[in-house]
């Protein structure tokens, strides 16, 4: 991409901020796909998620499971939050000067990335099999039924989107001996200077 120095760093500073090319770029892309799936995923799962049969308990439609909705919701309003969080840093990061700082909010991405692409995948295995369990019986009138089958699909979705997150975020760091060497440069200089 254009990580021209240790994490982007030669370009830190100098570049203004363009409107069209941050919403262009495809790290920003996948991070706006990931905030409405994960906005999806937990919104059907509290609108739909839940139904009344003849008590005034409300039962998950995942197999009368509480936990698959719970689970569904904490992740998805998780995954939500993290979105905003990192998207606002990515509007910061090109104004970061510090090495340190960018290398901080890459691997701080790159963990939360993978840790989401984890919980999705259990999430949609999880509410994938607690649907499999249900019985036509529980959900008269298939009530919730579509909702319920959008929450696995946009479980499936979140997994791809977190995955290639994860794969655009990999790509700022640096592999190359002299990248890592020209980043230990700095840094130490940066030190001494200090």
């Amino acid at each position: 991409m254009e990580s021209a120095g240790a994490y982007g760093a030669a370009k830190a500073g100098s570049i203004s901020f363009d409107p069209v090319a941050f919403f262009k770029h495809p790290r920003t892309i996948l991070r706006l796909m990931c905030w409405v799936f994960s906005i999806v995923v937990f919104s059907c799962i509290v609108n739909e998620g839940y139904i009344n049969i003849g008590s005034e308990r409300l039962l998950c439609v995942f197999n009368n499971n509480a936990d698959a909705c719970n689970y569904g919701v904490t992740v998805g309003v998780a995954c939500f939050l993290g979105s905003v969080f990192f998207l606002v840093l990515d509007f910061y990061f090109p104004s970061m000067s510090s090495i340190k700082d960018r290398k901080r909010a890459v691997l701080l991405d790159l963990v939360f990335s993978g840790l989401a692409c984890f919980l999705w995948f259990v999430g949609f295995c999880f509410l994938a099999n607690q649907w499999q369990a249900t019985s036509p019986d529980e959900l008269p009138l298939a009530q919730g039924s579509d909702a319920a089958r959008a929450t696995i699909a946009f479980c499936f979705f979140s997994i791809l989107t977190w995955v290639c997150m994860f794969i655009v975020v990999f790509d700022y760091i640096p592999v190359s001996s002299e990248s890592i060497k020209e980043a230990i440069d700095i840094t130490h200089s940066s030190d001494v200077q200090r």
